[in-house]
Protein backbone atom coordinates (compact mmCIF):
# COMPACT_ATOMS: atom_id res chain seq x y z
CA UNK A 1 0.00 0.00 0.00
CA UNK A 2 1.49 3.29 -0.40
CA UNK A 3 -0.75 5.79 0.92
CA UNK A 4 -0.62 6.26 4.19
CA UNK A 5 -3.35 5.04 6.23
CA UNK A 6 -4.83 6.01 9.77
CA UNK A 7 -4.86 4.27 12.59
CA UNK A 8 -8.55 4.38 14.60
CA UNK A 9 -7.00 6.89 17.51
CA UNK A 10 -5.80 9.06 14.79
CA UNK A 11 -9.39 9.19 12.95
CA UNK A 12 -11.16 9.68 16.64
CA UNK A 13 -8.71 12.03 17.51
CA UNK A 14 -9.37 13.80 14.15
CA UNK A 15 -12.98 13.30 14.43
CA UNK A 16 -12.89 15.00 18.24
CA UNK A 17 -11.23 17.69 17.31
CA UNK A 18 -13.60 18.24 14.57
CA UNK A 19 -17.03 18.42 16.74
CA UNK A 20 -14.86 20.09 19.83
CA UNK A 21 -14.71 22.78 16.43
CA UNK A 22 -18.23 22.17 16.02
CA UNK A 23 -19.70 23.43 19.43
CA UNK A 24 -17.43 26.44 19.19
CA UNK A 25 -18.58 27.33 15.75
CA UNK A 26 -22.18 26.79 16.99
CA UNK A 27 -21.42 28.74 20.58
CA UNK A 28 -19.66 31.88 18.52
CA UNK A 29 -22.98 31.77 16.13
CA UNK A 30 -24.96 31.85 18.82
CA UNK A 31 -23.40 34.60 20.45
CA UNK A 32 -23.29 36.44 17.28
CA UNK A 33 -26.92 36.70 17.61
CA UNK A 34 -27.56 37.71 21.21
CA UNK A 35 -29.21 41.34 21.01
CA UNK A 36 -26.44 44.03 21.26
CA UNK A 37 -25.99 45.99 24.91
CA UNK A 38 -25.98 49.23 23.34
CA UNK A 39 -29.74 47.81 21.35
CA UNK A 40 -30.65 47.02 24.84
CA UNK A 41 -29.96 49.86 26.83
CA UNK A 42 -30.32 52.98 24.65
CA UNK A 43 -34.07 53.86 23.51
CA UNK A 44 -35.45 56.56 21.17
CA UNK A 45 -39.01 57.24 21.09
CA UNK A 46 -41.83 59.72 21.95
CA UNK A 47 -43.38 57.55 24.56
CA UNK A 48 -43.23 55.15 26.82
CA UNK A 49 -45.21 52.64 24.48
CA UNK A 50 -42.62 53.45 22.23
CA UNK A 51 -39.44 52.60 24.14
CA UNK A 52 -41.50 49.37 25.41
CA UNK A 53 -41.79 48.15 21.10
CA UNK A 54 -38.19 49.04 20.74
CA UNK A 55 -37.24 47.33 23.48
CA UNK A 56 -39.10 44.28 22.85
CA UNK A 57 -37.56 44.42 19.33
CA UNK A 58 -34.47 44.18 20.53
CA UNK A 59 -34.63 41.60 22.89
CA UNK A 60 -34.87 39.28 19.38
CA UNK A 61 -31.84 36.65 20.12
CA UNK A 62 -32.62 35.94 16.70
CA UNK A 63 -30.70 31.82 15.81
CA UNK A 64 -29.19 31.94 19.45
CA UNK A 65 -31.03 29.06 20.16
CA UNK A 66 -31.02 27.15 17.30
CA UNK A 67 -27.07 27.45 17.37
CA UNK A 68 -27.17 26.69 21.41
CA UNK A 69 -28.87 23.59 20.77
CA UNK A 70 -26.59 22.97 17.68
CA UNK A 71 -24.26 23.36 20.58
CA UNK A 72 -25.34 21.18 23.01
CA UNK A 73 -25.96 18.57 20.31
CA UNK A 74 -22.27 18.19 19.55
CA UNK A 75 -21.46 18.27 23.10
CA UNK A 76 -23.58 15.75 24.09
CA UNK A 77 -22.37 13.20 21.26
CA UNK A 78 -18.60 14.29 22.38
CA UNK A 79 -18.75 13.81 25.90
CA UNK A 80 -20.78 10.70 25.58
CA UNK A 81 -18.31 9.56 23.10
CA UNK A 82 -15.28 10.62 25.77
CA UNK A 83 -14.03 12.67 22.56
CA UNK A 84 -13.08 15.82 24.75
CA UNK A 85 -9.86 15.90 27.03
CA UNK A 86 -11.08 19.25 28.69
CA UNK A 87 -14.63 19.53 28.37
CA UNK A 88 -15.23 22.23 31.15
CA UNK A 89 -14.72 25.16 28.75
CA UNK A 90 -17.38 24.15 26.68
CA UNK A 91 -19.77 23.04 29.06
CA UNK A 92 -19.30 26.43 31.11
CA UNK A 93 -19.88 28.26 27.89
CA UNK A 94 -23.17 26.37 27.38
CA UNK A 95 -24.14 27.08 30.66
CA UNK A 96 -23.30 31.03 30.59
CA UNK A 97 -25.47 31.28 27.29
CA UNK A 98 -28.06 29.55 28.14
CA UNK A 99 -28.84 31.36 31.32
CA UNK A 100 -28.22 34.71 29.15
CA UNK A 101 -30.53 33.74 26.41
CA UNK A 102 -33.34 32.93 29.68
CA UNK A 103 -33.01 36.65 31.11
CA UNK A 104 -33.49 37.84 27.18
CA UNK A 105 -36.35 35.48 27.59
CA UNK A 106 -37.97 36.27 30.33
CA UNK A 107 -37.38 39.98 29.59
CA UNK A 108 -39.30 39.79 26.22
CA UNK A 109 -42.14 38.06 28.03
CA UNK A 110 -42.17 41.10 31.25
CA UNK A 111 -41.47 43.87 27.88
CA UNK A 112 -44.79 42.11 25.95
CA UNK A 113 -47.10 42.21 29.20
CA UNK A 114 -45.70 46.16 29.89
CA UNK A 115 -46.53 46.91 26.63
CA UNK A 116 -50.29 45.59 26.77
CA UNK A 117 -50.96 47.22 30.03
CA UNK A 118 -49.98 50.48 29.75
CA UNK A 119 -52.24 51.83 27.13
CA UNK A 120 -54.91 50.64 29.33
CA UNK A 121 -53.25 52.12 32.26
CA UNK A 122 -53.58 55.30 30.34
CA UNK A 123 -56.94 54.91 29.83
CA UNK A 124 -58.08 54.00 33.22
CA UNK A 125 -56.19 56.98 34.35
CA UNK A 126 -57.67 59.05 31.47
CA UNK A 127 -61.76 58.17 32.70
CA UNK A 128 -60.57 58.77 36.19
CA UNK A 129 -59.00 62.55 35.33
CA UNK A 130 -62.33 62.89 33.35
CA UNK A 131 -64.52 61.37 35.83
CA UNK A 132 -65.55 59.00 33.39
CA UNK A 133 -66.16 55.25 34.54
CA UNK A 134 -66.20 56.41 38.62
CA UNK A 135 -70.08 55.35 39.56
Amino acid sequence: MSQATLDDDDLFDEAAAEMREDVETSLAAAKSSLPAPDDVWEAEADNTLGVLNGLKGALDAGDAEEDLRDAKKWFAIGRKADAFEDAEDLEAEIEALETTLSRIADAHEQVGKLTATVPELRGALEDAESGDGTE
